[in-house]
């Protein structure tokens, strides 16, 4: 059997089991860390290999994430860093510099956990199993630090059997409620259970209500300091430019002028400064300007307010609830507006809120929604969507798929026209590959 078809075959063991990705979990059944303190035990800790920046927020954790991962690159370190969900393959999780770790790489550490299938007490998740991977071949590679995305919430989420030596909370919204409680401070609280002793917290939210939950959960862990965006950290700079920010951050360590950020959208200002304060935090010292220059200037995220095409203007995001929905219609608005029509194309997950985050949209001139259903059973059924959108006067039709709706959205689109592809990761995963098609061939 070929390395290839060996990989395939992990990967189809990998599916076989339970994904709360695809399947959401309930208050009762989120797995307990059991599983993950088992497969580490077995495998000899790899988490306590390296040290780790730990991430997570409502929103803006994976761009936080790929930012550190950038500055820590560019500093000489070999990083790994854990993301997800995934847009097109498995491997884009496990990235070892920046980049996804390679079929053999994945291949070996999945190899190991198979192993283990037969002896561990309760059957870990999909995700359990994904998560000890990137543990396993961070370990394998002896990376010098690992960032660490969170998955879902912070406490009960697969990686916090890491003790990370910076803790990051980008911000604080309702969402997954059904998983981590209805309020702001319900979920602020389980975020908090990643700070551990001895970890300095960086938190980009304001609200008096999650600074107040933070700063307890430092105090009973006996963490190290609590740095707070405008009061310990600030962006004072924060303009449009062609293709990406201009922008100044202010830091406990120092401050950082007339920086360009390749990313779209204010709110990635704020990203970068999350991310510039953990890193400065997990050296200690402020970083050579030149170091944050460089790196700021290069940093891209796919599916983060990516322009696919630009006649007609297509661009593709992943916001998946109402704080990035607002976010990315705030940051159109600032720097895509266009002569022609907008057109949404648009697919979402149960759960969501489609009336409030249609709202949002509308709010850059949508005219015209194609609603289409994301692959995973835990898409919104197409016609609940457009049902949504017809109750706050939107022009609204359906696709039976992602691809047929890129296709009649691009198809119909003048060279002054807008056509945004957001609403779930899960839609702007499928949807990328279509889209540069679409716009590679226009």
């Amino acid at each position: 059997m070929s390395e290839s078809q060996d990989l395939q075959e992990l990967l189809e063991w990998l599916d076989s089991h339970i994904d709360y990705e695809r399947v959401a979990p309930t208050r009762r059944s989120i797995p307990t860390l059991l599983s993950m303190e088992e497969m580490a035990t077995l495998l000899g800790n790899p988490e306590q290999a390296y040290p780790v920046i730990h991430v997570t927020g409502t929103n803006g954790k994976g761009s936080t994430s790929t930012i550190a991962t950038a500055l820590l690159v560019t500093m000489g370190l070999s990083v790994g860093t854990y993301t997800s969900p995934n847009l097109e393959r498995v491997a884009e999780r496990i990235a070892l510099g920046g980049l996804p770790i390679s079929d053999e790489a994945l291949r070996e550490s999945l190899e190991r956990l198979r192993l283990l299938d037969g002896i561990l007490q309760e059957a870990p998740t999909r995700f359990e199993l994904l998560t000890m991977a990137a543990f396993d071949a961070f370990a394998d590679a002896a990376v010098e630090v690992a960032v660490f995305e969170v998955g879902l919430g912070g406490s009960w989420d697969s990686t916090n059997i890491a003790t990370g030596q910076v803790a990051v909370i980008t911000n604080v919204g309702l969402d997954h409620v059904e998983v981590l409680g209805d309020t702001v401070e319900a979920i602020a609280t389980d975020k908090a259970g990643i700070i551990k002793q001895g970890a300095t917290v960086v938190l980009g939210d304001e609200q008096p209500s999650v600074r107040e939950i933070v700063e307890q959960r430092a105090r009973e862990v006996a963490a190290g300091p609590v740095l707070m965006i405008n009061r310990d950290f600030m962006v004072t700079r924060n303009d449009v430019a062609v293709g990406g920010r201009l922008i100044e951050v202010t830091t406990p360590y120092g401050t950082y002028e007339d920086l360009f950020l390749g990313l779209n959208g204010a709110h990635q200002a704020i990203n970068a400064a999350v991310a510039l304060t953990a890193v400065e935090a997990f050296f200690g010292r402020t970083l050579p300007d030149e170091v944050v220059e460089a790196t700021l200037d290069r940093v891209k995220m796919p599916a983060r307010l990516e322009v696919m095409g630009r006649s007609p203007l297509v661009v593709l995001d992943g916001a998946h609830n109402v704080h990035g929905a607002t976010a990315l219609a705030a940051a159109i608005a600032e720097g895509f507006s266009v002569s022609g029509s907008t057109t949404l194309v648009t697919g979402m997950l149960r759960g969501r809120d489609p009336v409030a985050m249609l709202e949002a949209f509308r709010a850059i001139g949508v005219s015209r929604v194609i609603a289409c259903a994301p692959v995973t059973p835990r898409a919104l059924h197409t016609d609940e969507l457009a049902d949504a959108a017809r109750s706050i006067g939107l022009t609204v039709e359906t696709a039976d798929s992602i691809e047929q709706a890129c296709e009649r959205a691009v198809g119909a689109a003048g060279a002054d026209d807008l056509v945004v592809v957001a609403g779930s990761l899960y839609l702007a995963g499928a949807a990328r590959g279509t889209l540069a098609r679409l716009c590679r061939d226009a």
